[in-house]
């Protein structure tokens, strides 16, 4: 393997969202409780870029509000002209630095470290300037389409909306996710025009520029395509939040967790819970709780903020918050306690 470069990530988070049928932007859509773009954020901070640059616009003083505690950037864009225009947006804050730009987007929550670190990689081993991530869709519309050559090298990528008959019928498409040089990067974005049909810069315009000078471009190949999922319904808001219970929900079942029903027991990424602790049917855990080890948590239970002992027996459907129990506690079913 090469050595990496220094990298930096863009994340778009400026645009409505307009499919969600929602007065709050669309990456502030929570996803096993919390914004969608914490997840996005989260990912890609555990593969290290030298700076994470969060393009806003919609809502852009709420969006910074939501990010506030975590090491970010943040770039605005004035108005929504397009992909490409909200890249260049991005080019002040990493100046004149030469290294890898990954572009993602802030509606994809799925995404795994894993899976951009392996791209990152993939980019610098074959000296490409401009990587896209890619996967196979059964029903491919409204995405992007691949263009490919017949020896499966990368041509261009053509929008749903300016595809031909024939181009709709690919089912390769663009995830949404780049690697490019970030000299090339800016320079090229530059250079992009807006004719096709939406009016505005596309980043994918860059891909055919980058193939007619000659430049290697590659592609990434993402065998799973729900991992790509982006967000634009609450049909695919739900669908996020199950696929990231599920993942945290198989975590904490490796590590010692029994769940009775594990598809109706949602548990936030920001809790702890010891070994041996039983969660029943219908048990939500939110906030800095805190569960010890050998605890038994009754069916329908909802624990927001609290800090449990060993041993701790809650009866079902009890509602608690902000509240502390000692060892072998035991809470009668039903109970409501609130710390006032």
């Amino acid at each position: 393997m090469k050595p990496l470069q220094p990298l930096f990530a863009v994340i778009l988070a400026a645009g409505k969202g307009t499919r969600m049928k929602s007065d709050l932007a669309k990456v502030l859509h929570h996803v096993l409780f919390t914004p969608m773009i914490h997840h996005v954020v989260g990912t890609v901070h555990k593969i290290h870029p030298e700076k994470t640059i969060i393009i806003i616009g919609h809502q852009r003083q709420a969006v910074m509000e939501a990010l506030s505690d975590l090491p970010v950037h943040f770039a605005i864009q004035e108005q929504q002209l397009g992909t490409g225009h909200a890249v260049l947006c991005a080019e002040i804050a990493i100046q004149n630095d030469d290294g890898v730009v990954m572009i993602l987007c802030g509606d994809t929550p799925l995404l795994k470290a894993e899976t951009l670190q392996s791209m990152y990689q993939h980019h610098i081993d074959n000296d490409s300037v401009l990587t896209i991530m890619t996967t196979i869709l059964d029903d491919p519309t409204n995405y992007g389409r691949i263009i490919s050559d017949e020896c499966g090298k990368v041509l261009a990528i053509v929008e749903e909306k300016d595809a031909s008959d024939k181009q709709k019928q690919i089912n390769e498409i663009n995830a949404g996710i780049y690697c490019v040089n970030s000299k090339f990067l800016f320079e090229t974005l530059k250079k992009v025009g807006n004719q096709n049909s939406q009016g505005e810069v596309y980043l994918t315009d860059i891909v055919s520029i980058a193939v007619a000078a000659g430049f290697n471009v590659e592609k990434f190949y993402n065998s799973c395509p729900k991992d790509i999922l982006g967000v634009n319904s609450r049909v695919e808001l739900a669908l996020a939040h199950k696929e990231i219970q599920n993942r945290c929900n198989q975590q904490l079942m490796f590590a010692g967790v029994t769940m009775l029903d594990p598809d109706t027991t949602a548990v936030s990424q920001t809790v702890t819970i010891g070994r041996d602790t039983i969660l029943e049917a219908g048990v939500r855990i939110t906030g800095n709780s805190s569960i010890g080890s050998s605890c038994q948590i009754g069916a329908g239970a909802l624990l927001h903020d609290c800090c449990l002992a060993d041993n701790v027996v809650i009866g079902a459907y009890s509602y608690l918050e902000g509240i502390t129990y000692p060892e072998k506690a035991i809470i009668a079913p039903f109970s409501i306690d609130k710390k006032s």
